[in-house]
């Protein structure tokens, strides 16, 4: 049977299939969609908070009820007033486990996805802190978001570790029942900040 399905195939080869490459490569210029970003990141499930930036450490102390894990670069000014555990030297994963949040960074944020990309830079940490507590508080920049996913990657070194982060965690079993909290925080809550 096989033979015969291969003699048949050999008479008509396939037709070349054509993938379009024509993605838009172009560099941004002018303002990203802000508006669109905020949309997208809440659509999957995370709460958006618009801010100045003078209220990034009131909002943090608003949004927590207990010490907040930070990377050691952290600017001092996010957490002013604030209760937190410095990661440095590093806390072991029973330490970040017991704490209720984290406080990042990020390197950019894709408005058509609403993806945030983690990439170790300053502000950032390592990547077990913002994957072990159960919330993530990350503050986003107006001027860190691009619009497109190849501007992401135009602005992103390749040579670091990337984490795209899409939403609070989140997993569906075969029965479509959504199950937050298993490879991450089950809360993510985005700081846009007007730069």
């Amino acid at each position: 049977m096989l033979q015969r399905i291969r003699e048949a195939l050999a008479g008509a080869p396939p037709a070349p299939v054509r993938v379009p490459r024509d993605y838009d490569r172009a560099p941004l210029t002018g303002p990203a969609d802000v508006a669109r970003f905020a949309e997208a990141v809440s659509e999957y499930r995370a709460r958006v908070h618009r801010i100045g930036p003078g209220e990034i450490a009131a909002t943090v102390a608003r949004l927590t009820a207990g010490p907040v894990v930070v990377p050691p670069d952290l600017p001092p000014e996010w957490v002013a007033g604030v209760a937190t555990r410095v990661d440095h030297p590093p806390l072991t994963v029973d330490e970040l486990d017991a704490l209720p949040a984290v406080l990042t960074g990020c390197a950019v944020g894709i408005a058509a996805t609403g993806t945030i990309v983690l990439d170790a830079g300053p502000g950032q940490g390592r990547r077990a802190i913002t994957l072990v507590p159960d919330h993530h508080i990350c503050v986003v920049g107006t001027d860190q978001i691009v619009d497109t996913v190849p501007q992401a990657f135009a602005a992103l070194d390749p040579s670091r570790p990337l984490t795209f982060v899409s939403g609070p965690s989140a997993t569906s079993d075969i029965e479509l029942n959504r199950v937050e909290g298993v490879h991450g925080p089950r809360t993510l809550d985005v700081l846009v900040v007007q730069r």
